[in-house]
């Protein structure tokens, strides 16, 4: 199989290479647009026409100094024309690309103001919600008004094809095992850690979000559904600049979330910084029933229970960095990001246990509390140099990555009669220290080869290390215990060493991508032993290629019809924790196991699409999974255990719709629906099992504009019932409305509402339990009023990129507590 999808890379680059005619210089047009104050105008809209026949060939939006840019354009005549509401409309003479003249710097263009305006401009503008690329959807983060004051797993859930369901987990067109990453740098964070950190990640520090079902081979291939990439906001500018945001959430509980943002730069010295502070108070009440059966397939007894998970917490975020012009051809940089969570969860338990005629048998409270404290920090060194335009350019990254995560547990239960006179009590305590340390470093090379063809290749190396202990101990009767079954201590080591090249050109009509990406990856496990349990260890080594290929080619000279194509292979790797045997209590009746056996995960996927004047586009994808990993239910003796295993093979098919629609003048609208079937085949524990489940989603949302200062969102979601291996997942609704006041051009006030009925309530059946049927029902503090204030302050002037990105990749993805 390798060999064919080799040979089908090989034969791709080779067609393309014969059949393009089209050339994709190194061609640049640039310059700023000011205001007839001089003061640079973020937001005009600046499009690029083709001088001879005036069809419009691309759009952007200038920044917050008035800067834009349009990169690698083919040799040609062309016009620009740019406007913002309040100024007249600017139209250039005729601009010509060539070899001799590949740059065009139109330097500052001043808009004069409409005279109903001179003596008060609101400068105005929109950006898109959506963006499609060749490899990748990118959504623009403040284009929706209810992301304001919410999270980055708000922002999320309301992205294209993303589904965030009751307990915080991420899932991508219908897959799981997607791979978070912020800035093109990995979080290395997955399950519980992850939920917590997007919590308390603000919305108000987010740029886009990269959505890519096949990244390209520059990232690492870890992430079975892909890759989803969020960018934080950066100051593009030099001179002292910066913005405040801050923001009251309240639901039954208040919460708030605000960050500050600034830059400065000077000389040759450029700082940049980010703080942020994020005050969570949540619950979640569940219901979870059992009825445990016969043989005869008559009910043997009742397991009625409720749990009130309330929490608490104060969240840190801090990013901070400085970069060294040396030159205009190099550049040093260094990063410190870190974050500090201090947080508990309480659970209120209460199990009911019923006898066949569901009489109360007996009756368990209990108090569950957990303290923790996580801290992360990440350190980044990093070099850029540009060589001759023909040579390209090089970067270097080294990071260091460390965890620290103490969780202090404290279980109490207490087991009444019917008549709730006690029966007896007990208490486990346990001490869960885990330290994770992760070293990457890591180049990558551009250079043109000629007019038609860019080359990018890169070398990475890594390597983690983690240690996570559990110390529990057991009192029942006035006698305390080490518990033997629960404490353990799990080492594990892992090298990944990646090699990638890829290839890219785009021309007038047709376009090309195609990369591949090598990794070896060699990892070991060690269990230590105790009094009662023996030491246990695991070694794996093995070898992979990943092939990525995306072919877009417009079907008219206006670009109203575009279709695209792309393939990929990727892997998913087991979550560090998951490889730890031993047992992890969620309560007396609930355990989470790990499973050391897991193998790696293997997905190819392929994706046909059409856009329609760049306002919709249609997506078939078809994905298939070898060894997918998902989690498994098991009851044995009346508990309840959760542990993750290969489940078999697996295919996802679905088709999509993605539109962004100017209905009139004053109402927008952006409509996601995608129809998902989903099959699974596995041995399972209780036989041989296939699964099948589709599911419909739909996300539209409409924007208003009451006036310039003015506007306005409704939004709703919608998702149907669908079975998943063992699950079958209720259906689920909400709507929610927001409304924007710009009171400045600097300042904005936002008000929005989300679950305004109080629709979300999660509800579900867990299937193929052996003489055992199971339902649950979750509900959250999901419907909230949202007050945000956002503030810019500062002087701008131009300045030259920097570098953004770090050599760290897709092991943040796999840290789970």
């Amino acid at each position: 199989m390798k060999f064919k999808l080799l040979a089908f890379f090989a034969l791709w680059i080779t067609i393309a290479f014969n059949f393009v005619q089209a050339q994709v210089p190194s061609t640049k047009i640039y310059g700023r647009v000011l205001s007839h104050e001089n003061r640079g105008l973020e937001y005009a809209t600046i499009a690029l026409y083709n001088n001879k026949d005036s069809i419009l060939l691309k759009t952007t939006f200038s920044e917050i100094d008035g800067a834009f840019n349009f990169k690698d354009i083919s040799y040609g005549k062309y016009q620009l024309r740019i406007s913002s509401m309040g100024y007249g409309i600017y139209k250039s003479s005729e601009l010509d690309l060539n070899a001799s003249n590949p740059e065009i710097n139109l330097k500052d263009i001043k808009l004069s103001a409409t005279e109903t305006n001179l003596k008060e401009v609101n400068v105005s503008g929109k950006k898109a919600f959506v963006e499609q690329k060749i490899d990748r959807l990118v959504v623009n983060v403040d284009a929706l008004i209810s992301n304001a004051g919410t999270t980055a797993l708000d922002v999320l859930s309301k992205s294209p094809g993303v589904n965030v369901d009751q307990n915080g987990a991420i899932s991508f067109k219908g897959k799981s095992g997607v791979s978070i990453f912020i800035d093109d740098k990995p979080t290395y964070l997955s399950g519980t850690d992850l939920e917590n950190y997007l919590r308390s990640l603000p919305s108000s520090s987010l740029e886009q979000i990269e959505l890519m079902t096949n990244p390209p081979a520059k990232y690492d291939a870890a992430g079975n559904a892909g890759v989803i990439n969020i960018k934080t906001k950066k100051n593009k500018v030099a001179g002292f600049n910066g913005s405040v945001n801050l923001s009251l959430n309240q639901g039954q509980l208040t919460r708030s979330n605000n960050s500050a943002n600034f830059n400065y730069r000077k000389n040759k010295i450029n700082v940049f910084g980010n703080l942020s502070y994020n005050l969570n108070n949540s619950f979640t009440d569940l219901d979870l029933n059992r009825v445990y059966k016969n043989e005869d397939n008559s009910p043997k007894y009742f397991f009625n229970q409720n749990s009130y998970f309330r929490r608490h917490g104060n969240t840190f975020n801090a990013k901070t960095g400085i970069d060294f012009y040396q030159n205009e051809k190099t550049t040093w940089g260094f990063v410190f990001t870190g974050m500090s969570r201090i947080s508990e969860q309480i659970n209120n338990n209460t199990s009911n246990l019923l006898n066949a005629i569901k009489q109360p048998d007996s009756i368990i409270k209990a108090i569950n509390t957990d303290n923790i404290n996580y801290k992360n920090a990440a350190l980044n060194l990093n070099y850029r140099h540009k060589f001759s335009k023909e040579a390209g350019d090089i970067t270097f990254d080294l990071d260091y990555l460390t965890y620290r995560n103490q969780t202090d547990q404290n279980y109490l239960n207490y087991s009444y009669f019917p008549n709730m006179q006690l029966k007896s009590q007990d208490i486990l305590t346990g001490d869960l220290p885990s330290d994770i340390n992760i070293y990457t470093a890591k180049t990558d090379y551009t250079r043109p080869i000629n007019k038609l063809w860019k080359l990018e290749a890169g070398l990475k190396t890594s390597y983690t290390k983690t240690n996570n202990a559990a110390n529990y101990l057991y009192t029942a009767n006035n006698k305390t215990v080490i518990d033997y079954d629960k404490t353990n201590q799990f080492i594990y080591k892992e090298n990944i060493n990646a090699a990638y090249l890829n290839m890219n050109m785009e021309g007038k009509r047709f376009s090309l991508q195609a990369g591949l990406r090598f990794e070896n990856t060699v990892s070991d496990g060690h269990q230590l032993g105790n009094l009662v349990k023996p030491d246990s260890s695991f070694k794996r080594k093995y070898n992979s290629f990943f092939p990525t290929i995306y072919l877009s080619y417009k079907l008219d000279t206006a670009s109203n019809n575009q279709i695209g194509l792309n393939y990929g292979r990727r892997i998913d790797r087991p979550y560090y924790q998951d490889l730890n045997p031993f047992f992890s209590p969620l309560d007396k009746f609930t355990y989470y196991v790990g499973n050391p056996f897991l193998r790696p995960a293997f997905t190819q996927s392929l994706e046909l699409s059409h856009t329609f004047k760049s306002k919709i586009t249609t997506t078939l994808g078809y994905s298939w999974i070898r060894d997918d990993v998902n989690e498994t239910i098991e009851i044995v003796n009346g508990t309840y255990y959760s542990r993750p295993a290969n489940i078999g093979k697996g295919t996802v098919k679905n088709i999509s719709v993605n539109a962004d629609l100017d209905i009139t003048k004053w109402l927008t609208t952006h409509i996601y629906m995608e129809f998902a079937n989903i099959v699974s085949k596995t041995d399972f524990y209780t036989g041989y099992l296939v699964t099948r489940g589709t599911y419909f989603r739909s996300n539209p949302n409409l924007q208003f504009k009451i006036s310039p200062s003015w506007s306005a969102e409704a939004n709703f979601r919608y998702q149907t019932k669908f079975s998943s291996v063992q699950f079958l997942i209720g259906s689920v609704h909400e709507f929610g409305a927001a409304l924007q006041k710009k009171i400045s051009p600097k300042s904005t006030l936002k008000l929005s509402a989300s679950d305004i009925f109080r629709d979300r309530i999660f509800v579900g059946v867990i299937n193929n339990l052996a003489a055992t049927e199971a339902n649950w029902t979750n509900k959250q503090d999901s419907r909230s009023f949202i007050l945000s204030y956002s503030y810019r302050f500062g002087k701008a002037f131009s300045t030259p990129a920097k570098h953004e990105t770090t050599g760290a990749d897709t092991e943040k993805n796999r840290v789970k507590n």
